[in-house]
């Protein structure tokens, strides 16, 4: 029987670079960009000499990047040997392999380990998918003449293949790059990989998360991703993309790196199933507050096609230039994270209004989506609708003092965090109708921009941003964490194309 868990990609929207550091928050939301892992058993039977194996078979396949590896995984230790080309090996899905497995044979109960060890002696078979909106198809849609529109992204089939970037240097052909659109692809595919296989090995009951959204079984997939995901990567973020991806949209403040310490003693010796159950016991210190966007608010994505970023280069020189500077860094750090909690404040007061006084916040946001800022307050009629414009308002200056704040700490560590054609496109942006509010996400750079629009005028931005050359993404909010889906989401997307031509 297949299990397929999926896991969302992310936006950071405040909290760049102050993330790295605790206690400082970010707001993190969560999208309906999501990245599927199907595991199911290698072989129908086992052989009648498989309890003396030492050795079994896993199998990764990606379709997307037309490639499959193959390994041994040892029964005993729950380690992997790649027994393919060390080309299309991948890091994230590898050490997920390892410390799910791990994991699994940590915290079942022991009249459940007959049960593990079968299911593992048939082999393991995972697919991976991510959603188009993980990969930048520019080029593609460019290349066949389209205009740069979300319906010419929206006309791509479901889980297309993906074209390298292949870059010559001395006439030599660099290892190929994928384009992507920043949205976390690796955190999401280790966050789905790691849930889909606890659930199959009986670890944890993705079945049931959606109604407890508290579950400590959602807790050990997020230990178990952050580790796996640190692994790999070669160090410890930050946290808070594997963090939504797993729990969805929230306020989010980093653990301790320390707490992943005994990850390190794997790589000295020491059993990964006792390293894991270490792992598990550790004082995860992060706080995680819920969080998402105010009713009949809407987030879009724009990929401007300027050229990408590196976020770890543009991290080291933060790093760098406050080390040099430390009074003036402290002040711009202070500032910034002053300006992320009035954002934070007001989109607060925003929801609350929301419940308490539907009706006027409806109207107010309504008429709002048709104007420019200068005219919202002259739509005021009663005291509720006045203080959705103010919270509004308040939102708005916010992000302009993010914006600059950022601008400033680019400009003293030399390097592009909000550059002059981000700044003279988020200016115009934010200048449109039913334009709350306009920014850049994460570290920032010339990846993407994101926009928080009111109401119905979100059509309105992606065909100012098509005049731009920059092509409008199809991601939005969605906040909702890591789950359990109901079969192959390529099945699942050909079954809803054949429905929509049947009506």
């Amino acid at each position: 029987m297949a299990v397929v868990a999926s896991a969302p990609g992310k936006v950071l929207m405040t909290g760049g670079y102050l993330i790295l550091e605790g206690p400082n928050a970010g707001i993190v939301l969560s999208t309906n960009a999501r990245f599927y892992a199907i595991v199911k058993p290698l072989y129908d039977e086992i052989k009648p000499d498989s309890w003396s194996w030492a050795w079994t078979d896993v199998k990764l396949t990606s379709p997307q990047l037309s490639r499959e590896s193959t390994y041994k995984l040892s029964l005993k230790s729950s380690t992997l040997q790649c027994v393919t080309s060390s080309d299309s090996r991948n890091p994230f899905v590898e050490q997920s392999v390892q410390y799910a497995v791990a994991a699994a044979h940590a915290t079942i109960d022991k009249d459940k380990e007959d049960f593990l060890n079968k299911l593992l002696l048939q082999g393991l078979d995972i697919t991976i998918l991510g959603g188009n909106d993980f990969y930048s198809y520019r080029n593609q849609i460019e290349a066949r003449g389209l205009p740069l529109t979300p319906e010419a992204l929206a006309a791509l089939p479901p889980f297309t293949s993906i074209t390298f970037n292949i870059e010559e240097i001395n006439g030599q052909n660099c290892k190929p790059e994928v384009a992507k659109t920043g949205l976390g692809s690796s955190a999401a595919m280790t966050t789905a990989v790691v849930a889909a296989l606890l659930h199959y090995l009986g670890a944890v009951d993705l079945s049931i998360l959606r109604e407890n959204e508290e579950s400590r079984d959602l807790d050990v997939i997020h230990i178990i991703a952050q580790t796996a995901h640190c692994i790999a990567q070669g160090k410890v973020g930050s946290g808070f993309d594997v963090s939504s991806a797993v729990y969805g949209s929230h306020r989010y403040i980093r653990f301790s790196p320390e707490v992943l310490s005994p990850a390190q003693d794997a790589i000295k010796g020491i059993p990964l199933q006792e390293v894991v159950a270490g792992i598990l016991k550790g004082k995860w210190d992060h706080e995680r507050t819920m969080f998402s966007l105010p009713p009949l608010m809407n987030l879009l994505l724009g990929e401007p096609g300027t050229g990408g970023s590196s976020t770890p280069s543009m991290v080291g020189a933060v790093k760098k230039w406050q080390k040099s500077d430390p009074e003036s860094s402290e002040e711009t750090w202070r500032k910034l994270s002053e300006a992320n909690s009035v954002l934070e404040i007001q989109f607060d007061i925003l929801s609350k209004l929301a419940e308490e006084h539907w009706d006027a916040y409806k109207s107010t946001i309504d008429s709002c989506s048709m104007q420019k800022l200068e005219k919202w307050i002259e739509l005021v009629t009663e005291p509720s609708q006045e203080a959705v414009v103010k919270a509004l308002l308040g939102a708005r200056n916010a992000m302009l003092q993010i914006r600059n704040h950022m601008r400033q700490m680019g400009e003293a560590a030399g390097v592009p965090i909000e550059p002059e054609p981000q700044t003279r496109l988020l200016d115009a942006t934010m200048d449109m109708e039913g334009v709350l509010l306009a920014g850049i996400p994460g570290a920032g750079g010339y990846d993407a921009v994101f926009a928080i629009t009111l109401g119905d005028s979100s059509s309105n931005l992606t065909k100012a941003w098509s005049s731009r050359n920059v092509l409008a993404l199809l991601v939005r909010e969605d906040p909702h964490g890591v789950s359990l889906e109901s079969g192959d989401p390529r099945t699942k997307e050909i079954t809803s194309a054949v429905a929509a031509v049947c009506i």
